[in-house]
């Protein structure tokens, strides 16, 4: 799980404790409407493109950096999916740190380069159709914005407040 020099100097910090940071993803679709996903170098599920965003960094910016870093594709984010959050993106990594990811997901369309895994984070890259999809062990989080990825709806999405405050 390599990581920003910001991150490392919060972790050494807080050490493996809980960190709340701000991450994108992106989804990124081939001419066919297959979705592409990598594998987990250390977990082996699939996963869309993405990461944190650093500091100052926009996060249309970050989307694009962690897509080419993660794939070798260069990308264009032209649509917002959504924000997400929720239980699903807590993630407890191998290494003992426990992050907290709020997520701004983007759809992108390539513009360039050649799809070639990391070798670091991500094993191995492919485009999946949602029969295929329904059939992998994705991760939760990427399980949920992939989910609306494949639903194409124009408007972006966000989980409904169920927040009321105490009586």
């Amino acid at each position: 799980m390599p990581i920003s020099d910001h991150l490392k100097a919060v972790r050494s910090k807080i050490g493996h404790d809980l960190l709340a940071t701000t991450a994108v993803s992106i989804s990124v679709f081939d001419d066919t409407g297959r979705i592409l996903l990598g594998r987990d170098a250390e977990t082996n599920l699939w996963t869309l493109p993405g990461g944190a965003i650093d500091p100052n960094e926009h996060p249309a910016d970050a989307a694009s950096r962690e897509c080419f870093e993660e794939t070798g594709l260069v990308v264009r984010p032209q649509r917002l999916l959504g924000v997400f959050g929720g239980p699903e993106f807590l993630i407890r990594y191998p290494n003992g740190d426990v992050t907290y990811y709020t997520v701004i997901a983007f759809e992108a369309v390539i513009v360039g380069g050649a799809l070639m895994p990391d070798g670091d984070e991500i094993a191995s890259l492919r485009f999946v159709d949602p029969q295929e999809w329904e059939q992998l062990p994705v991760s939760p989080s990427s399980r949920i914005i992939s989910r609306q990825a494949f639903a194409r709806d124009q408007v972006p999405y966000f989980t409904s407040a169920s927040w009321r405050p105490e009586s």
